[in-house]
C-alpha cells in the first residue's frame, strides 16, 4: 500500500517550524530529509525514523518496524500530533547522522 499525499502534507505541516525539511517520492512512499540528511520516511502512512540513540531515548517504547521488505528496521513515531516533539526528534536524529556525501556525476 502506498502512502497518501494527504498524510505526507500532514507530517510536513507538523514539521513546518523546522527550516530544511523536505520529502522525496520513492516508489509510492516518501523519504524525509532534514538539514540535508535522511532522517526517516513515510511508509504505508506511518512515520518512521532512523533508530539513533537519541530517537531510542526519546521514544523508549517505540516499535521497530520495517519500512518495506528487505530494509533495515526503523522506529515508528506514534506521537505525530505533537509538533514540538517532532521538531525536537528530527533535530536530535539529524544531529547524530553523518553528513551526506555529494553524489558523483556520470560523465
Amino acid at each position: 500500500m502506498a502512502s497518501s499525499k494527504q498524510y505526507l502534507e500532514f507530517i510536513l505541516d507538523q514539521l513546518s517550524e523546522l527550516d530544511g525539511v523536505s520529502a522525496r517520492a520513492m516508489m509510492g512512499e516518501y523519504i524525509l530529509y532534514y538539514d540535508g540528511k535522511i532522517v526517516g520516511g513515510i511508509y504505508d502512512d506511518r512515520l518512521l525514523v532512523k533508530p539513533t540513540k537519541s530517537a531510542r531515548r526519546l521514544m523508549p517504547d517505540a516499535a521497530f518496524e520495517l519500512p518495506y521488505e528487505g530494509a533495515k528496521e526503523m522506529l515508528s513515531v506514534d506521537n505525530v500530533d505533537d509538533r514540538a516533539f517532532l521538531a525536537y526528534l528530527f533535530r536530535a536524529v539529524a544531529e547524530e547522522l553523518p553528513t551526506q556525501k555529494p553524489k558523483k556525476k556520470n560523465r
